[in-house]
Parts: structure tokens; C-alpha cells; sequence
């Protein structure tokens, strides 16, 4: 918003000592007049000129149209009878600054052609006038058709330059919250199996502890040792959310099984070629939630994972026979299949999942993104 005293407009190309001029030259054609009448009218129009400019400035209404069309009759009467043109360029700056798309171009066309007109009328009835100043009034008409245009187009550029910043900012606060839940997630998941495993060993120990006393206190050892573990992977997730490589999520998700009496079979290899950490963290995350899923719900004795890297994609197929999908969808809802896809989804990969009998969920990764031709990250 302007000041009441800023009757400049704002362009970074014409600097304010021309709109200064501007404002002082209509004062010296007024006073080469020898009448004092046309004098005082001069005056008074050009009053009435500035004080219509500062209303239409300030207006934000349809009354912004009365005020330009009373300036640019100020600026007709005055052009006829000083041969003051100029006023055309303050006329022709305001109109660029009207939002209205079919405002514009009405008030533009109609600006022009009396802008020209009242020139051309001005030259045939006091020709010594105009001629006198004809390079100055070709340059107001070339201003009065350009003008316009470049600051429509540098409003329109300001309010798009606006909205991307408030874009930007939007898409920075997301990009705050989505972090914060990939880390609720991750240490979910992190705490989720291994409480998960002392909940079970907890539970194996409290079975054994009559029966086979010895062993009892082997899975309350494992307890300890694993809660020591969680709080380890716990402190190294947030100082600085380390990768996990498959081969070492294995040996987590061999454990969980056991300690659920599931039998585990491996096939393939967990060793990936040229497949960044970033990656094998990801399919980490997930083949741990599939197994923690595996022993919550499934009801299973056995669990078989196979993982398999072609040239096209790595694939990580959890397979159980279990109950299959439990008609609550408790693994399609929270943490579930809607979370591994959400991590998948930052590497181009995708998760589907079978369960007529037993459960079979397919993780799979496209190589295109994993790696170029010099085995490094695309």
C-alpha cells in the first residue's frame, strides 16, 4: 500500500525524476498561455488529474474504470488545449496495473485511440505546437502502447513469483512433517520388532521356567541382550539414521521367527550388487514389517522369504501359511501395507499382496533407478 503522499508509480525502469518531470513540464505549458482563464482551467484540471490518479490508486473496486476514464479525459482536454500529452504515460502505467483481463484490454484500446486522435486533432489545428515537439509526442504514443503491456506482464510475473514462494514455503513444511513421520515410523518399526521379540521370548521363558529351567534362563539372556540392542539401533537412528543392509535385517528377522516357533527358509541371496544403501535400508524397513506382521497375525509354522535380483528389478517375496488376510485388514490399515508403500514410493517401487491361503506379500524395486552403467546411483 502507498503512501498518501506517493502519487509515483513504482517502475523500475523509469526512474522518479521522470515522473517528477512529468508532473512539472504541464505547468509550463499552462503558463505560456497569456489568459488568465485558461490558466486557472489548466490548474484545476490538472488538480482534478492527480486527485483522480491517487483514487484510482487506492480503489479496489469496479469506481477504479470511473477514475481512469475521468484521467484520461483530463489528459484529452489538456493535450487540446496546451498540447501537454505526457499526462498519456501516467494514464498508460495504470492501466498495466488492472488485474481484470477484459478491463484491460477495453480501457487499453480505448486509451490508444484517443490518445492518437486527440494527437492527431491537436497537429491539424496548432501544427507549430506539435510539430515543435514531435519526436517527444511519437516516443508518448510508443509509451502509451508499450507501457501497458510491460507492466500487465510484470504484475502477472510478481503474482506467479508470489505464489511460488507460498508454494515453496507449503512444500518445506511438508517436507518437515513428512520427515518427522518417516522417523515415527522407522522408530516404530525399530522398536516394534525387537519388543516384539522380547515380548515372545518373555512369554517362551515363562513356559520354560518349570520345565527346563536351563533354557528359561537362555531366553530371559536374550531378552536382555536384545532391549540392549534396541536401545543401541534406537540412539544410532536419531543421531543419524543409519542404513540397514538386507543381509543384516536377516539375522533380526531369523530371530523373531524362532522366538515365534515359525520356521524360516531362505532362498536366494541377500547379497545385492550395485544397489545403493539408501535402497537395501528401504527393503530392510519392509521386510521387517512383513515379518513382525507374520508373527502378530498369521497364525503360521512357516515363513519363507526369497529375494532375487534380475537386470530389471530386485524382488523380496514374504510367504507364510498362515490364515491369510484377516477380514479386519489390520495389516492393510496403519503401519501396515500403506506404510511400505509410502517408503517404496521414494524409490520407485511398489508392494503388492496376495491371501487366499496363507499371505504372500511381493516387494519389488526397479534396477532402472538403482544404478547406471558404472554401478553408481542414477
Amino acid at each position: 500500500m502507498q503512501s498518501w503522499y506517493q502519487l509515483f508509480p513504482k517502475n523500475p525502469w523509469l526512474s522518479l525524476y521522470a515522473w517528477v518531470i512529468f508532473c512539472i513540464l504541464p505547468f509550463f505549458f499552462i503558463f505560456r498561455s497569456s489568459s488568465p482563464i485558461e490558466i486557472t482551467v489548466g490548474i484545476v484540471l490538472l488538480g482534478l488529474f492527480f486527485l483522480a490518479y491517487r483514487l484510482s490508486v487506492n480503489s479496489r473496486s469496479g469506481f477504479v474504470y470511473v477514475w481512469v476514464s475521468l484521467e484520461m479525459t483530463v489528459n484529452i482536454v489538456l493535450t487540446y488545449l496546451f498540447g501537454y500529452v505526457y499526462l498519456a504515460i501516467f494514464v498508460a502505467f495504470f492501466i498495466g496495473n488492472i488485474r481484470n483481463k477484459v478491463g484491460f484490454f477495453i480501457i487499453y484500446g480505448i486509451h490508444i485511440g484517443t490518445t492518437i486522435a486527440t494527437v492527431a486533432f491537436g497537429i491539424a489545428l496548432h501544427s507549430n505546437l506539435f510539430m515543435s515537439q514531435l519526436p517527444f509526442v511519437v516516443l508518448t504514443i510508443l509509451g502509451v502502447i508499450l507501457l501497458p503491456f510491460n507492466t500487465y506482464n510484470r504484475n502477472k510475473r510478481e503474482k506467479l513469483e508470489g505464489q511460488l514462494e507460498d508454494a515453496n514455503k507449503r512444500i518445506s513444511q511438508l517436507v518437515i512433517i513428512e520427515e518427522r513421520e518417516r522417523i515415527a515410523r522407522d522408530l516404530h518399526d525399530t522398536l516394534g520388532q525387537k519388543l516384539s521379540l522380547m515380548g515372545l521370548k518373555s512369554d517362551l521363558a515363562s513356559k520354560l521356567i518349570y520345565r527346563d529351567p536351563e533354557a528359561a534362563l537362555n531366553e530371559i539372556n536374550d531378552v536382555r541382550q536384545t532391549a540392549r540392542t534396541a536401545l543401541k539401533e534406537v540412539r544410532e537412528l536419531v543421531s543419524d539414521m543409519r542404513g540397514t543392509k538386507l543381509e543384516d535385517e536377516l539375522l533380526r528377522v531369523q530371530q523373531i521367527l524362532k522366538a515365534g516357533e515359525i520356521d524360516f527358509v531362505l532362498y536366494g541371496s541377500p547379497k545385492l550388487k550395485n544397489t545403493p544403501l539408501l535402497v537395501e535400508n528401504v527393503l530392510s524397513m519392509c521386510l521387517k514389517e512383513a515379518v513382525n506382521n507374520v508373527v502378530k497375525h498369521s497364525q503360521a509354522t512357516r515363513c519363507t522369504i526369497l529375494i532375487k535380483q534380475t537386470p530389471q528389478e530386485v524382488l523380496v517375496q514374504v510367504q507364510d501359511d498362515g490364515v491369510g488376510l484377516p477380514e479386519t485388514g489390520v495389516f492393510m490399515q496403519g503401519n501396515g501395507l500403506a506404510g511400505m508403500r509410502e517408503r517404496l514410493e521414494f524409490i520407485n517401487g511398489s508392494a503388492d499382496i496376495k491371501g487366499a491361503e496363507g499371505m504372500t506379500l511381493n516387494i519389488r524395486v526397479p534396477n532402472v533407478i538403482l544404478y547406471n552403467s558404472k554401478g553408481e546411483m542414477a
